[in-house]
């Protein structure tokens, strides 16, 4: 009988291997660039800041970082794993030739801003009509969630500063449209600030949901079909007036912090005017139950405002606040939404919670810190994050299907974009082979189909 040694087989490494391609699965993302037609907008927007006689497109070279960012990487030099395989991703500029560019559109300020965001709207509406059903858009609304990150910064960048968490760092705000429970989410904003930017600053607020609106088709830029949410960081008289103001006509959703006027009614709100919340399946949520709040609470507040109160007995361990009541957490948001029971438009509030999961996944898209010196070259930086996760959001929304749409960053890299391949060229053909044992192979092979049957842009 022969012994065993270790739990693992030992095998032979050996250098020189060929015809061998890693990371093969992110041909995924390369077909979604090519179909969407994000590599022709983005190099149309670039094109003021070509170079005479440059050999790489800025649009290419701003694309393969982003690809890179989807890919795992957290710096300029991580492009180096692209460069890595040209059969996959083409030719891939030099680091220096990566930094300058940088450096070039950081110069450039809010017209390379613009520019890009310009793009990224173009190919956003065509995305959204190639999706057909699965669009975000397609229950005729749109939902944007508007939240804070916390960067935090381990050396001297420019704008870092400690923030509210006693950490040091950066304070971003962004802004992401919900696909709800059957999707992820892609990003439509993201403003740069410093890690001591307040959490309620109304004219901060008010320009990130300018950006978000941008992002949009123009259909959906005013009017009540757009739905605004935010935490209690966006529950100021500022920013609730600039969105119901006329002619803008926004719905809105905006959680409010508990003040002793908020406190005060609450308590008094009758036992039977509370109502169970709900769950979304419909089901009544055990221990929770919601009330509207009317009189001196809304002085001063855009006529039309319903503040709503929810109160839940808190979790075991949960510390309660002087806020509470009765050995009940409570929490309050306000909305302009008429005509729909409260139970309903506190779970709609509920759901906001949905921007974490987003906000988690662009820390592992290249938000985990900011890489580079100067705040422009973060705030382009930041538009590269947004260009990747806008890639992550829009391949499984045209190619996956079920559970596998629902997949977060790290899970794709894993199961799809991390598959090897071999790479084969017959005549003028090249041809990936992927590993027929890996349990992810027919999902790759199906999307890749999906993405072929869809029309070339333009």
């Amino acid at each position: 009988m022969k012994k065993r040694i270790g739990s693992y087989p030992r095998v032979r490494v050996e250098g020189g291997g060929r015809g061998v391609v890693s990371q093969a699965g992110a041909v995924l993302l390369v077909e979604t660039v090519r179909k969407t037609g994000l590599d022709q907008a983005i190099s149309a927007a670039l094109a003021p800041w070509r170079k005479p006689r440059a050999v790489h497109d800025p649009g290419k070279v701003l694309l393969d970082v982003a690809l890179a960012v989807a890919l795992g990487g957290d710096c300029l030099a991580d492009v180096g794993m692209l460069r890595a395989e040209p059969a996959v991703f083409g030719p891939v500029a030099s680091d220096p030739t990566v930094s300058r560019l940088i450096d070039t559109l950081a110069t450039g300020g809010k017209r390379v801003l613009t520019a890009l965001r310009q793009a990224r709207a173009q190919v956003r509406e065509h995305v959204w009509s190639l999706a057909g059903d699965a669009a975000p858009d397609a229950a005729g609304q749109v939902v944007v969630d508007l939240d804070g990150v916390l960067v935090i910064a381990h050396s001297e960048k420019q704008d870092a500063a400690a923030t509210w968490k006693k950490t040091f760092g950066h304070h971003p705000l962004m802004g992401f449209v919900d696909h709800g429970r059957g999707g992820s989410g892609e990003p439509v904003a993201a403003l740069l600030r410093p890690g001591n930017a307040g959490s309620n600053t109304a004219a901060d607020h008010i320009e990130a949901a300018r950006l978000a609106l941008a992002q949009l088709p123009k259909k959906y830029r005013r009017g009540r079909r757009t739905l605004i949410r935010t935490d209690s960081g966006g529950g100021t008289h500022e920013f609730v007036d600039w969105l119901s103001a006329r002619g803008r006509w926004l719905s809105y959703s905006v959680g409010m912090t508990i003040t002793d006027a908020i406190h005060q009614a609450a308590v008094k709100v009758p036992a039977s005017a509370w109502t169970p919340a709900v769950e979304p399946g419909g089901e009544i949520r055990n221990g929770a139950w919601v009330a509207e709040l009317g009189g001196d609470c809304l002085n001063g507040w855009p006529t039309g405002m319903r503040l709503i109160v929810r109160k839940e007995r808190p979790h075991p361990g949960a510390q309660l606040r002087f806020t509470d009541a009765d050995g009940m957490r409570l929490t309050c948001f306000a909305t302009n939404t008429a005509g729909e029971a409260i139970a309903a438009l506190e779970l709609r509030h509920r759901q906001r919670a949905r921007a974490e999961d987003r906000i988690r996944a662009a820390r592992a898209t290249g938000l985990r810190n900011l890489p580079l010196h100067d705040a422009a070259q973060n705030q382009v930086w930041l538009e590269i994050v947004q260009i990747a996760l806008d890639l992550l959001a829009w391949m499984p929304l045209l190619a996956l299907t079920d559970q596998a749409r629902r997949w977060e960053p790290r899970r794709l890299r894993l199961r799809l974009f991390s598959a090897a391949a071999q790479l084969a060229t017959t005549g003028r053909r090249r041809i990936l082979r992927l590993a027929g044992h890996w349990p992810w192979t027919a999902v790759i092979i199906d999307a890749l189909q999906r993405l072929a049957a869809l029309p070339a842009p333009g």
